[in-house]
């Protein structure tokens, strides 16, 4: 237990010499769990409950000293933990915490700023706006794009679709809300777009029938001729369009919509475009990738994470925006404690939350630490280790590919031997154990997804401490425990 000082002492923070001290611990000790996250299992070996059955019920009544709290990060939080930061994290996105992303946390949580007015810190203020027109030269988008930081795609395509309602003439959502008699509005998107779509349109109260999902093509990009199909079938039914939502490496598997059509599509009816590059966007560094972003120089918004595919923490999460006037229309609300005099940009304007972190400050620091040459190196090797990992598959009679591989994410599944009748229950039953299997290893954390109704294994590439040794392993991984429950089945 710490011991009581003098009553300014008791009252007051950490003392700065013990600040110093623990500081110094905890720096060598992350730089040491960064130095070899490898010598962890990928995916945490905790069942449900474990952890919380190692916490007390109730809140201490006194201080605790930090060493006390320092032991039981190591012996009870560390064990719960699923190493999003390990060479052999498969699957997810969201991959790299980089060094000088985390030390730009590091600053931010010290410096503590509270970024939703210019006058509160103006700093955090110019310099995201500095730093997403630095992303968006980089990614070649049209200077038309103003860009803002929030956490997640979600929240981003959240406030998109929310601009996008703003949009619709007729409507005065702003004041009236949706209770007004109007025709019940529709937003479409591909029935492979990710879930945030459908939970933006839940919280903007357009209801799951306010989503129409469109039909894939054998690649699994939005059909634009089935869109446009819908978009009539739905204007004769008395329906609203407002917005289509096109996806630039859709979740399952990274499949890129033809986005020009569908953007003319957008300026035929007059809807809103917002286009989904939350994975997939940083590609677009890479000179040979700029074609993934055809056609969005004419979407009215854009997402992009760079705590995907940019080596920073999460969350963050970069909206461009063609027309912010609307977005601002949308949100802005100033009461009178929050109005301040400068002709200067108040990000609170633009979206529900008031309070905001200094989230630039960490994506600042990535980017000048790698540089824009840094950052497409590495992107390029991961593109290339995949393609290399999608002909291995290509090359394995035992294998099959399920799905184009653009860019860090392949999509394949094991085949069952012969003598198990080679039926699509077999397989779907092969590959849920061989997943199983795989993850409870240690050694590699995949994901799975469903692809024409066929249980389907992902592995994404991204980590910037995984190696071409780390690829090649996990692949025999995969291939001797597939060998080892073929055989168990066939006694």
């Amino acid at each position: 237990m710490k011991e009581e000082g003098d009553v300014t002492k008791h009252l007051g923070d950490m003392d700065p010499d013990e600040f110093r001290r623990f500081g110094h611990r905890l720096v060598d000790w992350v730089a040491d769990y960064l130095s070899d996250t490898a010598r962890y299992p990928v995916l945490s070996r905790s069942q449900p409950g474990d952890i919380r059955r190692l916490l007390p019920n109730e809140p201490p009544e006194k201080g605790e000293a930090m060493e006390a709290i320092l032991s039981d990060l190591e012996s009870v939080i560390l064990p719960g933990i699923t190493h999003w930061n390990h060479p052999s994290f498969f699957s997810y996105f969201s991959i790299t915490g980089s060094g000088p992303g985390i030390l730009g946390e590091l600053v931010c949580a010290a410096l503590n700023v509270n970024g939703m007015l210019w006058r509160t810190s103006p700093a955090a203020t110019e310099l995201e706006e500095v730093v997403v027109d630095w992303l968006r030269r980089m990614l070649g988008l049209p200077d038309s794009n103003w860009g803002i930081i929030y956490d997640t795609a979600s929240i981003s395509t959240l406030h998109a679709l929310a601009a996008a309602r703003e949009a619709v003439p007729e409507l005065d959502c702003r004041r009236k809300g949706l209770t007004q008699g109007i025709r019940p509005l529709r937003v479409y998107t591909s029935e492979h777009a990710h879930s945030s779509v459908e939970k933006a349109a839940l919280a903007l109260g357009l209801g799951q029938v306010g989503v129409r999902k469109i039909p894939v093509d054998e690649s699994f990009r939005m059909a634009p001729d089935e869109l446009a199909d819908a978009i009539e079938a739905d204007l004769r039914a008395g329906m609203r369009p407002f917005c289509v939502v096109a996806t630039v490496g859709t979740t399952s598997t990274t499949s890129v919509d033809p986005v020009p059509p569908i953007a003319e599509l957008c300026r035929r009816y007059g809807l809103w475009l917002h286009v989904d590059a939350a994975y997939a966007g940083p590609a677009a560094l890479l000179p040979e990738m700029k074609w993934i972003l055809e056609g969005c120089e004419d979407a009215d918004s854009l997402v992009t994470n760079p705590h995907k595919w940019l080596f920073t923490p999460i969350d963050c999460s970069v909206l461009f925006c063609r027309r912010p006037e609307v977005l601002r229309e949308a949100f802005s609300l100033v009461p009178e404690y929050l109005r301040s005099e400068e002709t200067a940009t108040n990000f609170m304007d633009y979206g529900v939350q008031l309070g905001r972190r200094f989230r630039a400050l960490k994506l600042w620091m990535v980017i000048r630490y790698f540089g824009r040459k840094g950052l497409e190196e590495r992107i390029r090797r991961h593109i290339e280790w995949t393609g290399e990992l999608a002909s291995w598959i290509d090359a394995d009679p035992d294998f099959e590919r399920m799905a184009p591989a653009p860019f860090s994410t392949v999509c394949f599944r094991a085949l069952p031997n012969v003598r198990s009748g080679g039926d699509e229950a077999a397989t779907d039953r092969l590959n849920e154990r061989l997943l199983e299997k795989v993850n409870r290893s240690g050694e590699a954390f995949l994901s799975h997804t469903r692809l024409n109704g066929r249980f389907t294994l992902r592995l994404a590439i991204g980590n910037l401490k995984t190696t071409a040794d780390d690829i090649r392993r996990v692949w025999d991984l995969i291939r001797g425990s597939a060998a080892s429950l073929r055989k168990s089945d066939e006694h």
